[in-house]
């Protein structure tokens, strides 16, 4: 099963346009502890960052999280979906994507180009404030491309993503998010994919519609993550150990994959990632899964994920999440 965690960091630059009120408000209603907030390794359920979303769209009658100028008012996004459900491809749709997008705000907008063979939406964004700036770029790219997957029916594989501004502590993220070939300090926030998928035709129509905005936002940032990268690969085989003593070495998992450890430690290197972090990382995962949606004891949850004592899972959870475990739960 598929123990999907968020970053802290996009539900506290989800809530930072509202007032300490309505931020209550949206913790209570996603079952986020306030406390949370103030430990940036800290990581939430998918489902509660998606409750975040939409409660913070309904506060502020905003599906745009109060970025820009212009509000994206709370129906929007179904209405572009609506909009460009009989485009005969995906470059038809795409373009009318952006066209949509740019009647709903001001300050950020995308071209789609073609150069050679690799097709390029190119991000223009005049939000001034930084943290602003750069929360607005990523949220433009995952509802532009989770809706361009979902028209075509399958993953849109990124060749390569491009980001304005150093690389952030949560980069990791962009790799499932977007592509596994990040660069910083662009000149221009941009995503590259292979130039005949424009030709793509477009598989949905009106109930599937309905399907996909019942499941928003969630089938949007979740559905269609990014699983060809070496980290997703590598997360997807190694799920089946949670709750086995039974961990590959990192030389048996290069053999199955036929190529050497060296290169395999080398390709993680540059998604940003190494070996032991993807296994902390699965671990987390499944550790916050089972505190949230059972009953097992933290004991019972520290045998289930193989450490060697209930101290040892105890340290390593305050070094993940920022607080103890019994805490996390409560």
């Amino acid at each position: 099963m598929q123990k999907d965690t968020v970053s802290i960091y996009f539900v506290q630059a989800a809530l930072r346009h509202l007032k300490p009120a309505g931020r209550e408000t949206v913790l209570r209603t996603a079952g986020i502890a306030p406390e949370l907030l103030s430990s940036p390794q800290t990581r939430v359920p998918a489902a509660a960052f998606a409750a975040v979303w939409l409660s913070v769209a309904r506060l502020l009658d905003d599906e745009f999280f109060g970025l820009d100028r212009r509000r994206m008012k709370v129906g929007s996004f179904a209405l572009l979906c609506h909009a460009v459900l009989a485009s005969e491809n995906l470059g038809q749709a795409i373009r009318g994507i952006l066209r949509g997008f740019a009647i709903f705000l001001d300050d950020v907008g995308a071209t789609l180009q073609v150069e050679v063979d690799q097709a390029v939406i190119r991000i223009t964004n005049r939000i001034a404030d930084p943290d602003d700036r750069r929360f607005a770029t990523e949220t433009f790219l995952v509802m532009v491309h989770g809706l361009m997957c979902w028209l075509a029916g399958k993953r849109i594989t990124l060749s390569r993503a491009e980001f304005a501004g150093e690389r952030p502590s949560y980069a990791q993220e962009y790799a499932l998010l977007f592509s596994g070939r990040l660069q910083f300090e662009a000149s221009a926030a941009a995503v590259y994919f292979d130039a005949r998928l424009l030709e793509a035709p477009v598989v949905q129509n009106a109930a599937t519609l309905k399907t996909f905005l019942r499941n928003a936002p969630q089938s949007v940032f979740l559905k269609y993550k990014n699983t060809h990268s070496w980290t997703a690969r590598l997360r997807h085989r190694l799920r089946g150990s949670i709750g086995s003593s039974d961990w590959p070495l990192l030389k048996a998992l290069a053999q199955e994959f036929n190529i050497t450890p060296t290169t395999l430690r080398r390709r993680l290197i540059a998604e940003g990632t190494s070996y032991q972090t993807i296994k902390d990382e699965l671990r987390r995962d499944a550790a916050i899964h089972y505190l949230c949606n059972t009953r097992l004891s933290v004991g019972d949850i520290s045998d289930l994920l193989c450490f060697k004592d209930v101290s040892a899972f105890r340290r390593a959870f305050k070094h993940w999440a920022g607080v103890q475990p019994s805490h996390y739960r409560a």
